[in-house]
């Protein structure tokens, strides 16, 4: 099961596919049976090489800034048809359209359920939620009188002036 910062990764790799005008950006979640080495493929399409490039540039850029975190590896970059970036919990393909369709990973990984991103965001949304109830349900607070009760109020101590003593 991804935990909630896979999930805003991806999200944030998704983001920065979209504002590099990436094409088709679908996130598939893969079934953890079928495909015991990531969580999730991020796949898009850009219209040449120089995009395709500019996509990965931006994902990295962005994954690097927001979480601290580089690929594991990266494939393609140089032709740029077909970039892997592989982050381990998930994997972003950065495809040339001509590209994606020949190879069509997406009909590969059938058993994958594609995530609308606005529903991944939602699920990471109730997760976090329901994580901080948790969080505030074990930390349950003291009531006031009982805060008071226990630590009483501290008022400094006025000091006396330290005397001078002559030498005759």
């Amino acid at each position: 099961m991804a935990s909630n910062e896979i999930r805003s990764m991806v999200i944030a790799a998704a983001a920065a596919c979209e504002d590099k005008k990436g094409e088709d950006t679908r996130i598939l979640e893969l079934d953890p049976v079928d495909s015991g080495f990531t969580d999730f493929f991020l796949i898009t399409s850009g219209t040449n090489e120089r995009q395709t490039q500019a996509i990965a540039d931006e994902v990295e850029l962005r994954l690097k800034r927001e979480f601290g975190t580089y690929p594991n590896s990266v494939e393609g970059r140089r032709q740029g048809e077909w970039i892997l970036l592989d982050y381990v919990d998930f994997v972003v393909h950065v495809f040339l359209a001509e590209r994606r369709s020949y190879y069509d990973i997406e009909r590969l990984r059938k058993s994958a359920r594609s995530v609308d991103l606005e529903e991944l965001k939602a699920t990471l949304t109730r997760k976090t939620l329901a994580a901080r109830k948790k969080s505030a349900a074990k930390k349950s607070p003291l009531p006031a009188a009982k805060k008071a009760a226990k630590a009483p109020a501290k008022r400094a101590k006025k000091k006396a002036p330290a005397k001078r003593v002559s030498k005759p």
